[in-house]
This record gives C-alpha cells, structure tokens and sequence, in this order.
C-alpha cells in the first residue's frame, strides 16, 4: 500500500468506524459521562465509571477537535465527559478518584496517579477545545500535584512494606513525559524542560538493561536490578509506547541522537517481544526466560499493537531506517488482521496466543475510548506526512 492509502485506510477506520462506536453507545445521557463497559455489540454491561478512561475520552473528542476538524458533536461528547468529572472526580483535596458509580459516588479511594495523569491532559485539551478557564485551572492544578507525588505516589495508599525491596516503576516516567507535553502550552518554560530532561534521564539511566538494550519496568531507586518478578518483568507495549513519547521530545528538541537512541530500543524490544511462532507481541515476559508472574503473559493486547504501529511509523519518517518499515508491515498485518471487528465495528482487545478472541467485549475496566482511535490517529497523521 501507498503512503496515501495507509492514510486512507487509518482516516476511514477513525471516522467511520471507532468515532461512531462510542458517540453512539457509550454516552450517559441521564447522569452524565461515560459508559465503557460495551460488549461485542456495544450493549452496556456494567456501569461503573472509571476516572482515567472517562477522562481518556474527555481528551480524544477533545484532541480530535482541536486537531482534526472542530465539530461540535465531538465537543458536546466532551462536554458530558468533562462535567462529570469536574462535579464528582475529585476529593476535596483535587485528587482524582479511581472509580465512581453511575451517577458519581466515589467507589474506590484516589489512590492511582494515573487516574490525576489522565485528568491533567483531559482538562488541558478541554481548556483548549472551550475555552473553559476552570478547566485550564484544573490541568495545572492536577499537573502540579503529580509533581509533588511523584516520588511516593500511592501515598498513605501503598501496600509495599517500607524499605525492604523498594522498586521505581518505569510508568510514572513515562507518563509524565506524555503529559509535560500535552500541557505545555499552559505551563513555564522552565518546568516543561526541567520535567522533560528528567523523564528522558531517568527513562535511560534507570530503567535501560545495558545487556539487552530494553526497558525494564521495574528497577531499584538507583537503577539496579531486582532479580524477583516484579524486577525482571518485561512489558513490551510499555517500552515502545515509551519510545515514541520520547521521540516526541527529540523532534521537538531537534535531538536526532536522542532519536535514533529510541528507535533502537523500539527494534530490540520487538525482536525480544515477537511470538515467532503465532505472530504478534506478548504482553509480558521474563528478562531472564523465567516463568513469567502474570498468568495473561501470553496474551495479545490492542494496545500493545497499535502503540507499535504509532512507535515504527514514527521512527520510520524520522530516521528512514529500514527495519522500522520492515517491523511496521509485519505489525500491520498482524494488527489489521486480528483485533478489528468487521461485523459490529470497533476493534476487539484480548486475543489468546493464537490469535483468536480471547474477550470479545470493547470496552470494560481497562479499554475504552483512546488507545485505537489515538493511535489510528497519530499513524494517519505520520502518513500525512511521508506522503
């Protein structure tokens, strides 16, 4: 396929397809949000309201109308989503819930950061979608809060026992690298590059195997090895996703080493991470080749893929470098092949080893609105330009 087609092909499934799913099923018309627990034929099946992916589809519509095509439809689906949360997300100390019920009691207690991550750069891209002042408030209010949890997140909340094993986990710098960027435009010069250059640091200095040339995501607090499960978990989708949100960074800092730095550990992640005999990435393996702790290690996600596509088409058009096209069309096929639903539109999001449908529901505790169309997105973008 062309360059041009490719494109064609990631604009149509966005448009015609996944962006139609959730205005038309997921919406609350009664107490406000969204529903993201969808079954195959996008039927609600629980009701329970996730912050993070009520705030992940806060900032799609919103994304979409600042960079796509400003429509008010995509707005109004916003709106409901930003409501919701700007009335029931929080506690009074501005820390976002992990769970709400339908009409927005708290269920489970703010312990998660990531749920505050992703309310940051929904209220950001909100700000700007609106105009929304309060909006704007809340994402730097939100931002400035994650900066001062960043080094206990859990907070009162943690299970760890204190000083036996501590473990930094490679998701919080990662996250912020993303999320420093999405809010850019309403924060400091300074902090953005202070957070920017300590994300990218610590992301190599730390979590970096020097042996394998892969992400770790778990280390001790100054960069060792744990050898237990946790620290020896491999999570390929998490390595790579983290590669393109620091190749974000490198474009915007026109740092071409920083770059190709990524797009290596992009290639070896995805020779270590590939099911050679059944095709697609697993979801998590032992750096070592021991048995794995999650029993779903052998799982083929969406996310996983599509953060891939994102990764490989990116390193493609900034680097030229062969095997990123050659990793993308094996990836591809793979991907188009296997988790869309051709039958009752969107895509599905747990295969077995095999390739067969494991799950068949789209959307439930932890997908929703953001990884397919983000990613359809961001790729039709990439194609725009190589074209």
């Amino acid at each position: 396929m062309t360059f041009k087609q490719l494109a064609d092909r990631y604009r149509q499934a966005l448009l015609s397809d996944i962006i139609p799913f959730w205005e038309t099923k997921s919406i609350d018309t009664e107490f406000g949000g969204y529903f993201t627990c969808l079954d195959r034929y996008g039927q609600v099946f629980d009701t329970d309201k996730f912050i993070w992916l009520q705030a992940r589809q806060v900032w799609l519509f919103s994304m979409l109308f600042n960079r796509l095509e400003p429509r008010s439809d995509w707005l109004d689906v916003a709106d409901r989503g930003a409501s919701f949360l700007r009335r029931y997300g929080m506690d009074a100390e501005g820390k976002w819930y992990f769970s709400l019920s339908r009409d927005g009691r708290p269920l489970v207690q703010p312990y998660n950061i990531f749920s505050d991550c992703f309310g940051a750069i929904a209220f950001s891209q909100y700000a700007l979608a609106s105009g929304d002042e309060e909006a704007k408030a809340i994402a730097h209010r939100t931002y400035q809060q994650i900066l001062d949890r960043k080094s206990n997140p859990k907070g009162q909340y943690s299970k760890a026992f204190p000083g036996t094993r501590p473990l930094v986990s490679l998701a919080l710098p990662m996250i912020l690298a993303n999320l420093t960027l999405e809010l850019e435009w309403l924060l400091e010069a300074d902090t953005v590059d202070k957070a920017l250059e300590t994300c990218v640091d610590e992301i190599f200095t730390l979590f970096l195997d020097s042996q394998h040339h892969i992400l770790r995501e778990s280390v001790s607090p100054s960069g060792q090895p744990v050898d237990c499960f946790e620290g020896r978990v491999i999570n390929p989708g998490h390595g790579i996703e983290a590669m393109w949100f620091l190749m974000d960074i490198g474009q915007r800092q026109n740092n071409t080493q920083l770059i190709e730095k990524c797009v290596e550990v992009i290639l070896r992640t995805l020779e270590f991470g590939w099911d050679e005999k059944y095709g697609g990435i697993f979801y998590f393996l032992d750096i070592d080749g021991k048995p794995p702790q999650q029993l779903e290690w052998d799982q083929k996600l969406w996310w996983v893929h599509l953060e891939t596509l994102v990764a490989l088409v990116m390193g493609y058009r900034l680097t030229g470098n062969a095997q990123c096209w050659s990793w993308y069309e094996k990836v591809h096929q793979y991907t188009w092949e296997y988790f869309p639903d051709p039958e009752y539109g969107e895509w599905f999001g747990y295969l077995n080893r095999q390739g067969e449908v494991l799950l068949d529901l789209k959307g439930g505790k932890w997908k929703g609105c953001f990884h397919v169309p983000r990613a359809l997105y961001l790729c039709l973008r990439e194609f725009e330009q190589l074209i």
